[in-house]
């Protein structure tokens, strides 16, 4: 008797905390993107650096414009630089 309701409470159990954790990774990865936006607009406005972190490289810049999907980034190397919004790992401002 305590084997099948350990079995029905472990079936019952294992969807409801995979479902919570989807939705809570869900909702970090919504929080994040919004964090991103709002360090983009601050450097497009302000014209302040960022540096952003895209697949273990480092980029340098100064936001010129932000699409739907990518950012236009100058440094002073490059007078643009296009980045893919989905590429970014992390961005980090002074």
């Amino acid at each position: 008797m305590g084997q099948p309701t350990a079995l029905r409470l472990l079936f019952t159990a294992f969807p409801l905390a995979v479902a919570l954790t989807i939705s809570n990774v869900a909702g970090v990865s919504a929080q994040s993107s919004q964090s991103f936006r709002e360090l983009l607009d601050r450097s497009e406005k302000e014209r302040k650096g960022l540096m952003f972190y895209v697949k273990g490289q480092t980029i340098p810049g100064v936001v010129i414009k932000i699409n739907a999907d990518t950012v236009e980034v100058r440094n002073q190397t490059y007078g643009r630089v296009v980045i893919r919004l989905d590429s970014i790992d992390a961005v980090a401002i002074n």
